[in-house]
């Protein structure tokens, strides 16, 4: 009886790990999800108007003569 009790006690510390596993990975994958929205908002507001370059942007049509 006393084997049976340590079992039960020792699975109910597993399923609590693992759930604290799920949640840290949840927490993770919800930070890296905010760090990439943050940084694609922030590329897209820089690069608006703008080439990936510093040259200035050409005309699409040709000079008059």
């Amino acid at each position: 009886m006393f084997e049976y009790e340590l079992q039960q006690i020792r699975s109910a510390e597993l399923i609590r790990e693992a759930q604290n596993h799920r949640l840290a990975q949840e927490a993770l994958r919800g930070r890296r999800a905010a760090r990439r929205a943050a940084a694609r908002e922030s590329a897209q507001h820089e690069s608006e108007g703008q080439g990936h370059t510093k040259r200035p942007r050409r005309s699409r049509f040709a000079r008059a003569a």
